[in-house]
């Protein structure tokens, strides 16, 4: 079992994320800590996590590639048959974890598990339950798919326990907005999902938080890869071009993909909108 954590400036919550991960019932995993050329006191704190417990790795870039290079570098470092990131501001339960390895054992179909999550603050104080778009454990992959398709929840999931065999095969996070949402869609077209039903997650809502720090879809794909700066980007299009392709590329039959397909374009009648802006950001004003 393998847990990835990349960080970019994230001593204000690490140290608690660190301390909640090597709280963990299930003990048998590795820890990777995957700075991002951190300014702050981050390199600090992993190096003293490092030399504290055999568990631990510190692997550190001296430059800022960006969070989708950093999260991918955290996944091709380890070597686990199960992996998992980690957000360097959330909180696990000690269970979480062996919760999640228990169903992946027990049940071979079964690609990722996740658990019921809670929203919490800067102080840990609960902000409410996080209710995802349809129930997990019995929905079909063709309604799952859709969940990811349609875009426009919190994808918590990514967080999960995965098996590592079917992130090889994925293209893992892209350098674009939205890719946690393809590639989550791209697993659910090769394997069922479970969602523990128990709050064992803790998402803390703050100011410095990616989604709310970056300003915007330009600042938002720099977060994700720092050499798109600048760029105009059209995040609705490339999520319905990464969701065709990621349809295109499944081991399904050809009715399966048909109606996968459809379902692309049903979220595109949903999203109609947003599409919209896309394209009048393009011929401008």
């Amino acid at each position: 079992m393998s847990i990835g954590l990349p960080v970019y400036n994230g001593e204000r919550f690490l140290t608690a994320t660190i301390e909640s991960l090597l709280a963990q019932s299930y003990t048998d995993f590795e820890l990777i800590l995957a700075d991002n050329a951190s300014t702050d006191s981050t390199a600090e704190i992993c190096r003293q996590y490092a030399d504290r417990d055999p568990r631990v790795q510190h692997h550190r870039s001296n430059v800022n590639l960006g969070a989708a290079w950093n999260f991918n570098r955290a996944f091709r470092l380890s070597r686990g048959e199960y992996f998992k990131w980690a957000a360097n501001d959330d909180l696990h339960h000690p269970r979480f974890v062996e919760e999640c390895v228990d169903h992946l054992d027990s049940d071979p179909a079964l690609i990722l598990c996740f658990a019921r999550t809670q929203f919490i603050d800067d102080h840990g104080s609960s902000l409410g339950e996080y209710k995802f778009p349809v129930d997990v454990n019995e929905a079909s992959r063709r309604e799952l798919f859709l969940v990811y398709a349609a875009g426009g929840h919190i994808v918590h999931e990514i967080f999960g326990v995965i098996r590592s065999q079917a992130l090889r095969q994925s293209p893992l996070i892209g350098s674009f907005v939205g890719s946690d949402h393809i590639l989550l869609g791209t697993l659910a077209l090769r394997g069922r999902f479970y969602q523990v039903p128990e709050i064992l997650f803790q998402h803390r809502e703050h100011a410095g938080r990616s989604t709310r720090a970056t300003g915007g879809a330009r600042g938002y794909t720099q977060w994700f890869d720092p050499s798109k700066s600048g760029r105009f980007v059209m995040p609705h299009w490339r999520r319905v071009f990464e969701n065709t392709r990621s349809v295109a590329r499944a081991p399904l039959t050809l009715p399966e993909k048909s109606a996968h397909l459809w379902d692309i374009c049903r979220a595109m009648n949903w999203n109609r909108r947003a599409l919209l802006q896309d394209i009048s950001r393009v011929l401008g004003p």
